[in-house]
């Protein structure tokens, strides 16, 4: 049996845009919300303190019809150390006879899609109008997330940034700028600075199991999204509980992570609290909401690895990428 490797170069070089990728998480999104995708929630060990290795698989069917996994490693420390906060492999699996079909890094899929998912809930429930996008934490998710949102929110004419450490700030506008010439580009001393004002509120940071969540209600907008992209770690949970709305991209996810008692704790929200998932919403079975403070938690899922992972497959089938290995 053969099997396609694909490397983070190969994939890099296919050149996939990130409408592209928009386009098929909002279509995962869909059919989950469609109850056409099989989803356990993502399982992990780890290794060290807030450190993971999780393992996704999922299948989407309808039309799709694809299965694959990703074995993903988050490792805080490694950002000083000078190495990637997140690391792994997809592997994509022959829905009618379960073969292996391809393995490919999974760093670009997953920093691509996670932006992309946020793009979604930002198309469904930002203003159209929103002009400033805030982003705290600068890595390779802060940088994804602008990206995707921007793409979906062409008013955006104003980032407020921060990281923790100033030289991240400096090389994310320098590296943003360029491709987003028509925004304004403001790099914030401080959190409480970063997030005032702004129409959209996206937190980036490490995933830690004991969160110091330094974003509270009073330095918000009344009218403003948040979306977490790293758990609980950031907002107050009053930003989430006490939201218009409150949404996950996964409801079975966000409450089986809850019920194991070390995320979404000390006062985050609980089942009855649950507007909607995405899914819901992208299906069309919830509507948005556009207005008050809406809140989400976007917790990473398999289904975007699998329309994501799938994509990259395709285009790279294409034009001839990869090497193919005997297993």
């Amino acid at each position: 049996m053969k099997v396609l490797w694909l490397s983070r170069k190969d994939v890099e070089d296919l050149g996939i845009s990130v409408r592209d990728v928009t386009e098929v998480v909002e279509l995962g999104f869909r059919l989950k919300g469609e109850g056409k995708v099989e989803m356990p929630a993502k399982i992990g060990i780890h290794t060290r303190k807030d450190c993971f290795l999780h393992a996704m698989p999922a299948y989407v069917g309808g039309d799709v019809d694809l299965a694959g996994m990703k074995w993903v490693a988050g490792y805080p420390p490694n950002q000083a150390k000078g190495l990637p906060y997140i690391t792994g492999i997809w592997c994509l699996n022959d829905s009618e006879t379960g073969f292996l079909k391809a393995i490919l890094d999974a760093s670009w899929i997953t920093a691509w899609r996670t932006g992309s998912a946020s793009a979604v809930c930002a198309r469904h429930l930002a203003s159209p109008e929103a002009r400033t996008l805030a982003v705290v934490g600068l890595g390779v998710q802060g940088r994804t997330n602008f990206a995707a949102i921007k793409d979906v929110l062409p008013s955006i004419s104003r980032a407020q940034v921060y990281d923790a450490f100033p030289e991240q700030t400096k090389r994310f506008v320098a590296d943003m700028s360029p491709g987003a010439p028509d925004v304004e580009f403001v790099a914030a001393s401080d959190v409480r600075s970063c997030v005032r004002d702004a129409d959209i509120v996206v937190t980036c940071t490490p995933i830690v199991a004991d969160p110091q969540r330094f974003i509270p209600v009073d330095w918000l907008k009344k009218d403003v999204l948040c979306i977490s992209v790293d758990y609980d770690a950031a907002f107050e949970a009053p930003v989430m509980k006490d939201a218009r709305i409150f949404v996950c991209d996964d409801r079975h996810q966000y409450l089986w992570t809850q019920e194991h008692g070390v995320y979404f704790q000390k006062g985050y929200p609980q089942e009855a609290d649950l507007y909607a998932d995405m899914g819901d919403i992208c299906a069309g079975t919830k509507p948005p909401v556009r207005e008050g403070r809406r809140a989400a938690v976007l917790m990473g899922i398999a289904s975007h690895d699998v329309m994501t992972g799938h994509l990259v497959w395709r285009k790279a089938i294409e034009a001839g990428k990869g090497i193919e290995l005997e297993l």
